[in-house]
């Protein structure tokens, strides 16, 4: 056994060599499958990359089937610290389970826990992590708009402080009206908005859509695609790209 310490500086006991791992983070699956896709053997059913993932669903992020992942004996639990709940982390711990809890907010903080979260549970980094690093290298020199990026509705909320996705948007020449919030999702109105040149919606956790968000605004709407901004994965390597053309 080892003892290595995750995001949290939590100390996790893992065997030597680990060989089954649940995953109860979508985009935690996704770095996991991408390059190491035997060691999962379960997810959640929002763990939707990649598409052709056979393994056993454990529910959501939110309600994890604690009993169920712990039926499956896995060496390892990935989870994070925002994306699931405390409760459930310290239930599956209560059963002996090793969790591994991830909390990244920076897309360099991302990669750093990848690389640690990675390097302790298969062994190795895989190469995706340094292109990603490479992608997001280069500083933004454009432009720069003011944006409310809500990601919820009924009620609404938007990103305010110390996230990962607003720390994207900032890469991209996009500010976050409520980056001072001392909220990280506050609730907004949205008929009494800071000053904003653009709005961004994302198509989770809310599917927003061109025919669902644009309209509430009085400035104009970008949907953009919510992997690519709210994940921290493969999804790195192109979210760049994908994300600057959707903004554009």
């Amino acid at each position: 056994m080892r003892t290595l310490y995750d995001d949290l500086e939590d100390p996790v006991e893992l065997p030597d060599e680990i060989s089954t791992v649940v995953s109860i983070v979508p985009s935690l699956t996704e770095s996991i499958a991408h390059t190491h896709r035997r060691l999962l053997i379960g997810a959640t059913d929002w763990c939707s990359h990649p598409h052709d993932l056979d393994v056993t669903r454990v529910r959501g992020t939110k309600n994890p089937d604690v009993e169920r992942i712990v039926r499956l004996r896995p060496d390892v639990v990935v989870a994070n610290a925002e994306e699931n709940r405390a409760i459930d982390l310290d239930a599956l711990r209560a059963h002996g389970v090793a969790v591994w809890v991830t909390t990244p907010t920076t897309v360099e903080e991302s990669l750093a826990s990848l690389e640690r979260m990675l390097s302790a549970i298969t062994g190795d980094v895989p190469s995706w992590v340094g292109e990603a690093r490479e992608v997001w290298s280069t500083p933004y020199a454009g432009p720069r708009r003011r944006a409310v990026i809500p990601i919820w509705r009924k009620p609404w909320m938007a990103l305010g402080r110390d996230t990962f996705a607003g720390d994207v948007l900032a890469r991209l020449g996009i500010d976050n009206v409520f980056v001072e919030s001392p909220d990280r999702y506050p609730r907004i109105d949205v008929a009494a908005l800071p000053a904003y040149d653009v709005v961004v919606l994302p198509d989770e956790p809310y599917a927003f859509s061109p025919g669902d968000g644009p309209e509430a605004f009085q400035q104009p709407a970008k949907c953009v695609s919510g992997r690519h901004l709210t994940w921290y994965g493969p999804s790195l390597v192109e979210a760049r790209t994908v994300l600057s053309g959707q903004l554009a």
